[in-house]
C-alpha cells in the first residue's frame, strides 16, 4: 500500500487515482499521520456494504440457540442499597 504526503498527492493526483484503479489502497498523510485513503469504486462500495449491514442484537443472537426461548421472570427487582 503506498503512502504519500498531501503534497505529493496533489501533484500527482491523476497517477495515485490510477493506482487505486489497479486495485491499490494509497494512503495519503497530512503532518505524518494517515488522514486518507484513495481506493477503487469497487472497494468502497464493498466496504460501504459492510458498514451499513444491521447485525442482529443480543437478544435474537441468543434465540438461535438451540432452547432459546427464554421467559421473562415478571417478579419485581431487588431493593439493593449502593
Amino acid at each position: 500500500m503506498p503512502t504519500v504526503n498531501l503534497k505529493d498527492a496533489k501533484a500527482d493526483f491523476s497517477g495515485l487515482v490510477e493506482e487505486a484503479i489497479k486495485g491499490e489502497f494509497v494512503t495519503i498523510t497530512c503532518h505524518g499521520k494517515p488522514a486518507a485513503v484513495l481506493v477503487s469504486v469497487e472497494a468502497a462500495e464493498i466496504a460501504r456494504e459492510v458498514l451499513e449491514r444491521k447485525r442482529p442484537g443480543l437478544a435474537a443472537y441468543l434465540r438461535t440457540f438451540p432452547g432459546g426461548e427464554f421467559e421473562r421472570n415478571h417478579s419485581p427487582s431487588r431493593d439493593v442499597e449502593l
